[in-house]
């Protein structure tokens, strides 16, 4: 067998043998939006340390743990806290994650990130419902034999994020008052934040926020065939953009303060999905 399937397999019976729970929607928490989890009714949560062989974050601000629950009467399951490829796990562990999700039954992926902004118009504490990304430096997670149990060796990337999903977010932003920004959004490996040379690249390609992860996670989900969204705040201006120099404290300081115009809408984007 595939040791990545195997892995990923391992992980899904220790899960089962914990958890009987089948979420619809799966919830991903980026840096500093861990918060939301207490907006959830929940049933149940799970150590990511109690999962065989789970990889477990290491950043400041990530907990560890899936939280099973409710929103409204969606049900859903919470990754509160994710890992990162700079942390040095292999980008298969870092997908492991989300595969994990869809096996427990999500059919729907809601992303959600920390980013820098590399669009003049955008201010830190923007959010950025992303329509497409660029993944040219973080490493494909669907690299090494195909598993044909998930999805098909050459996935369609025409249309990662699922449009219906962008307009019931769209609607819930215009309803809840929140200013929504749209655009592309680009993984980098980190951990290091980009040079001002790299943002000029990044601008001249088009893309609109640059941050750390998601990319190769919706490319996983995407593999699978979960309907993907993803909505990022836009925490700091990238390099090059301010003067100041960029710090993880000021990324985590803007999400929080970001966090309840977050919540209500990722709430009821969420309730809109369970339609």
């Amino acid at each position: 067998m595939n040791p990545v399937y195997d892995k990923l397999m391992k992980c899904y019976e220790s899960v089962r043998k914990k958890i009987d729970f089948r979420p619809e929607v799966a919830i991903v928490l980026g840096s500093g939006l861990g918060d939301y989890a207490e907006s959830i009714r929940v049933e149940a949560q799970l150590d990511y340390h109690e999962i065989e062989g789970f990889p477990v974050s290491t950043v400041p601000g990530h907990a560890g743990k899936f939280i099973f629950g409710y929103v409204g009467d969606v049900p859903v399951v919470c990754m509160k806290g994710r890992v990162h490829y700079y942390e040095g796990y292999p980008i298969s562990d870092v997908v492991l994650p989300t595969r994990l999700m869809k096996l427990m039954g999500a059919k729907v992926l809601f992303l959600t990130n920390a980013s820098g902004g590399i669009n003049p118009t955008f201010r830190a504490g923007d959010f950025m419902m992303l329509t497409d990304h660029v993944s040219l430096w973080a490493p494909n997670p669907l690299i090494g034999a195909n598993l044909d149990e998930l999805g098909v060796r050459f996935p369609d990337m025409s249309a990662v994020y699922d449009k219906n999903l962008q307009e019931m977010i769209r609607e819930t932003a215009r309803e809840q008052g929140i200013t929504l920004r749209e655009g592309v959004y680009a993984q980098l490996t980190g951990p290091s934040f980009e040079s001002p040379a790299e943002i000029q690249l990044l601008h001249k390609l088009g893309v609109d926020a640059v941050g750390m992860s998601t990319v190769v996670e919706a490319i996983a989900a995407n593999h699978m065939g979960m309907r993907i969204c993803c909505i990022s705040c836009v925490c700091n201006l990238a390099a090059g953009m301010t003067e100041n120099p960029l710090t993880h404290e000021e990324v985590q300081e803007a999400a929080n303060a970001a966090a309840p115009l977050f919540k209500a809408l990722v709430t009821e984007s969420v309730k809109k999905f369970g339609r």
